[in-house]
Formats: C-alpha cells, structure tokens, sequence
C-alpha cells in the first residue's frame, strides 16, 4: 500500500473540494487539517503542531478553521481549496479553546468557545467559566466582542436562525475534575448572536444531572439536537441524544436499553442528514454509529471501530462516519434500516470530526 504521507502529496494541490468534506488527523508524528473527497479519498491542507479538534468552513470564501484542544492554545486558518495555512490565532488571555468554533452567517465573524483558565500555588488549575469570544475575519480574527456563555466548560456552539445556541459542557467526563463527581452542571444557553444578551436556557432533569452536553447539530428547519456524554459507569443506559426546544427545553431521543448501553456513555459526534429526516451519532467508546427518525424513532446501528467523524453527505439519508484507524464509510439510513453502501481503508488517524466542505 502507499504511504499515506505519499498519496497526500500526490493529491493536495488538485483537491478542489467540488464535493467533500473537512476533518483533522494525525499524519506521521503530527497533526493536520484533511480535506476528502467525493471518492473518500483524503488529502492533507495544513500541517499543526497541535492536535485539532472542530473545523469549520466559510460560508463564502476557501478559508476554513479548524480549532484546537487539551491544550487548546491555537487555532489554524487554512486555504481548502489551495491547501496551505494563512494564519494562526490564540484565545484571549487566561482561556484556552473548547475545540469548536462557527463561522457567522455572512461569513464576517468566528465565534469561538473559550474557557478560563486560573492559576492557583502554580499548577495550571481550571476556573472552567465560558465565554464566546466573537472574531473579525477580515480584522486577522482579533477578538471584537465578548459574551458570557451562561455556563462552565462550554464545548459546542450554533448559530439555529436567530439564535446562538451553546452546549456547556460542565465537568467534562474522563478529565482529573470529573474523579469523583457525579453532577456535571451542564445546560444549554441561548444566546442573541448580537448582543450576547441570554433569551433561554435548557437544564437536564435531576435523573441526567451526570451528563455533558457536548456536541450540535442542526436539521435546516430550525430544529437543533445535543449529544451528551456520561460522568457515571453505574451500569445505567441513560439517553444521549437530545432535541433542543426553541426556549431551551430538552426532549431525549429513546431507543432499546440495550443499543444505549452498547454507547458506553458516550457521544462524540452528532450530525442531521441533508433532508432533515434523520439524525446520527457516532460512539468511538461504542464502536457504532447509531441513527434516529428525527421525530425520534430509532433506527438502528452500524459498527465502526473508534468512529466519531460524522457528517451528511448531499443526498437525503446518507452520512459518511470516518474511524481512528484511518477508515471511510458511505452509511444509508432508509426508515426500514440501515447499511453501509462504501467502505476505504488506508487513510490517516482520522479525528473527532467531519463537516461538509
């Protein structure tokens, strides 16, 4: 087989990205930004010296940003469609990246999800308070305005119509805080994408209080869904799916107790279809990537060792799931099940995350 390192090379300069999708891995000994394509073949963009988590192309232009974590001091704009960096940029002072930022819809501003930091005797210890920090694109992505964002360690955030919607995370499971806890105090918080000001917030019920609520999709018609992650290995399958109400409200997806328990307690991806119909989350710990009717029927679930990269494909029912150990699949949702219509093997250690370029 070619090395990876090889066959990136060969295809950088001409992935135009006509039709594909972002994402991060790890190449060699480092990290970079990876563009795919219609084949679910993969190509290298940009090179980091850090691990990238989120990444997030502009509405209306080649730029794209794929934003860092643990530790979350830097964030890399980079060409998608030339390939290359063309600038690198910091949080603000005291705080470090969640991993996620959002383009606006006019492509002018990126918010980003920042976390403070503090530091007590020494040691790096954290505060955990969020704030979104909203960035001048053609300013070099200098913060301009900043907001509270309602919550401790925020994660994920959208822009749903006219609404800013972030996921606070609270204590984020298999972290040094979350030893002993049990309650994350996670929430969502709506946000005027303006001012900041705070228009509704949504708080799990006290049998979920163990949950992070982490990662966002949108379904096209307003609608927004939350994927969670569990504090608790008590043997308990508890939803991890959630559809957020337009005052905040959290409404679980159900399914068999058995395919929640086959999760582990934990999401890392969630995505909508390009029809709005269906909704998938994908379990790295799990090894499946599960689907929903989005009026919350459950489907069914296909097996990806160490998937999390999840993301729609353009055509309705179609979502395309990329693993740690360099794996592609072409997933069919139809309402009488599921299956995988493709499959390539080969590429790189595919990270967190996959959006449509």
């Amino acid at each position: 087989m070619m090395p990876y390192h090889a066959f990136a090379d060969m295809h950088a300069r001409d992935h135009a990205l006509d039709e594909g999708w972002l994402t991060t891995a790890g190449i060699d000994q480092g990290f970079a930004a990876i563009a795919v394509g219609g084949e679910m073949d993969a190509a290298a963009c940009a090179a980091s010296p850090a691990r990238l988590h989120g990444v997030e192309a502009s509405p209306n232009g080649p730029l794209a940003v794929a934003v860092g974590r643990r530790p979350g001091h830097i964030a890399l704009v980079f060409d998608r469609l030339r390939g290359g960096i063309a600038q690198e940029f910091a949080p603000g002072a005291g705080r470090v990246f969640s991993g996620h930022g959002r383009f606006s819809p006019d492509g002018a501003l990126f918010l980003t999800n920042e976390i403070e930091r503090g530091v007590a005797d020494g040691p790096v210890r954290t505060m955990g308070r969020g704030v979104v920090a909203a960035r001048s694109v053609a300013g070099g992505f200098a913060i301009i305005a900043e907001w509270p964002t309602g919550g401790d360690g925020p994660h994920d955030l959208m822009r749903v119509g006219e609404m800013l919607v972030v996921a606070n995370g609270g204590i984020e499971p298999h972290t040094p805080e979350a030893r002993d806890a049990e309650i994350t105090g996670s929430t969502i918080t709506l946000l005027d994408p303006a001012s900041g000001a705070q228009r509704g917030e949504g708080v799990l019920s006290g049998d979920l209080a163990s949950l992070s609520l982490r990662h966002l999709a949108r379904d096209g018609s307003g609608g927004v869904v939350v994927a969670a992650q569990d504090l608790l290995k008590d043997g308990v399958a508890r939803p991890l799916l959630f559809s957020i109400a337009t005052d905040g409200r959290l409404t679980p997806f159900d399914a068999p107790e058995n395919e929640l328990m086959q999760l582990r307690g934990y999401v890392g991806s969630v995505a909508v279809d390009a029809s709005g119909a269906y909704v998938a989350c994908a379990s790295p710990r799990g090894g499946r990537v599960c689907v929903w009717q989005r009026n919350g029927r459950y489907v069914g679930a296909v097996p990806l060792v160490d998937g999390c990269g999840l993301a729609g494909t353009a055509e309705p029912g179609r979502f395309i799931a990329t693993s740690g150990y360099g794996e592609i699949i072409l997933i069919a949702a139809e309402p009488g099940g599921l299956g995988v219509l493709a499959r390539r093997t080969g590429g790189p250690r595919f990270d967190n995350h996959v959006v449509r370029a």
